[in-house]
């Protein structure tokens, strides 16, 4: 059944049974001190403000029994599917694959690629992990996303102009409705954030809908109160 959710342009005809909560690098290399975020020179408590909202969906979508899916950003220990080219950006002290206060920065299996512990996966909850920002790219998402029969995604996550906008920009092109939480991602730059947000929903949603995360709970709850 479709719950109508505000949003901008317009409603999202959101489909809870058919969607799916996607939360995109919530990563204590990104949200931390001594991660690749702060090695690039940003103020990472920027971000904390994504938490909340996340988190007050993410139960929602939890009680409701909809898919929720994690991504991370990093790559293998021995870098073999790091580009010289995206290695090579930056002209910090610091950069992927160097130790850090968190173990090497971006590497799978240290800590700072870790999800924060506010957002933990649970038992059940596919966990993503992606070489590139959009999360389709050299993964498996779109088959797990296939075969759940799902057509919608909420995307939460940071950053909103970088890995949230290109993994939207992904799935727009595959097809999938996708609906932005508005106060659910977050960016270095706050002017950088706002402006994703217009262009995500720019000419009557050019690649989708965008929306507070208190909209979104009062959707799901209304989803589970019509269906218990």
């Amino acid at each position: 059944m479709v719950v109508p959710v505000p949003a901008r342009p317009y409603d999202f005809p959101f489909d809870p049974a058919n969607a799916a909560f996607v939360i995109i690098d919530m990563q204590r290399d990104f949200m931390e001190p001594g991660g690749f975020g702060a090695a690039l020179g940003n103020d990472v408590s920027l971000l904390a403000s994504a938490i909340a909202p996340i988190s007050a969906v993410l139960d929602s979508c939890r009680a409701a029994g909809m898919l929720v899916i994690h991504t991370r950003e990093g790559h293998r220990p021995d870098l073999s599917d790091l580009p010289g080219a995206k290695h090579r950006r930056g002209r910090g002290d610091t950069r992927i694959g160097d130790d850090g206060p968190m173990g090497r920065i971006l590497v799978r299996g240290e800590a700072g690629h870790d999800i924060i512990p506010e957002l933990a996966p649970v038992a059940g909850e596919p966990v993503i992990d992606k070489p590139g920002k959009g999360a389709f790219y050299a993964t498996d998402l779109e088959t797990i996303l296939r075969q759940r029969g799902i057509t919608q995604l909420i995307l939460a996550g940071v950053t909103t102009e970088v890995c949230v906008h290109t993994t939207m920009r992904e799935a727009n092109d595959r097809g999938f409705e996708c609906l932005l939480l508005s106060d659910g991602t977050a960016s270095y730059f706050p002017e950088f954030h706002r402006m994703a947000l217009e262009m995500a929903c720019a000419q009557d949603g050019i690649f989708g809908w965008v929306a507070p995360s208190r909209d979104v709970v009062t959707a799901i709850s209304t989803y589970r109160g019509i269906n218990s």
